[in-house]
């Protein structure tokens, strides 16, 4: 039919989704869908090049924020190196800070408000797998996470799937972050829990 497109195109056919589209909605989704196996491929060569890169590589740098990130690589302050699955569903605010080897599995949306640091070796997940043995071999599905503006993580910190931080929070180093935390607090440990208020 002339002007239809595939359903690679991101666009629903009859009721069924693409992969792509299961994996954003928080679906049991087949990760090696080709569609995704290339955009997965696509990014790690991207990172490798960004890894790869010298500190008065600035211009390439500043073009592969561009392109890693789905919103707000024009702003971000990065130290290389840096990981990511897909990076187009890494929506960042103004003037993020990820210090060197943050990873950042993005297959559900991971938003992160404004002059938000990460320290180094931080990980932020959003992939979740089924317990039933025979159903993780074939299909995988995630949470996304979301992180208010002003929130500073330490190093080491694991912020794992469906995790909310709320704006202005402090996160200690080597945290397990397991469930939301709330606005203006200090929460450490493994699992991350608050310690106090932050006036």
């Amino acid at each position: 039919m002339e002007g239809s497109k595939g359903f690679g195109d991101g666009i629903e056919r009859r009721g069924m989704k693409t992969e792509r589209e299961k994996m954003l909605a928080g679906e049991l989704y087949d990760a090696l869908d080709p569609e995704l196996v290339r955009e997965r491929e696509r990014m790690r060569d991207l990172c490798q090049t960004l890894n790869a890169s010298r500190e008065a590589e600035r211009e390439l740098r500043q073009r592969l924020f561009a392109e890693i990130f789905g919103k707000g690589g024009d702003t971000v302050w990065l130290q290389p190196p840096f990981f990511c699955d897909y990076g187009s569903n890494i929506e960042l605010g103004e003037r993020v800070f990820f210090n060197f080897n943050c990873t950042v599995l993005d297959v559900c949306r991971v938003t992160i408000g404004d002059y938000c640091q990460f320290g180094s070796g931080v990980q932020i997940l959003t992939p979740l797998h089924p317990l039933n043995a025979a159903l993780r071999r074939k299909q995988e599905y995630g949470a996304p996470v979301a992180i208010g503006a002003d929130v500073w993580v330490g190093s080491g910190a694991i912020i794992l799937p469906g995790v909310t931080i709320g704006a202005r929070t402090v996160v200690g180093a080597s945290s397990v972050v397991t469930r939301s935390l709330p606005e203006n607090v200090l929460a450490v440990g493994n699992p991350c829990r608050v310690v106090r208020e932050i006036e």
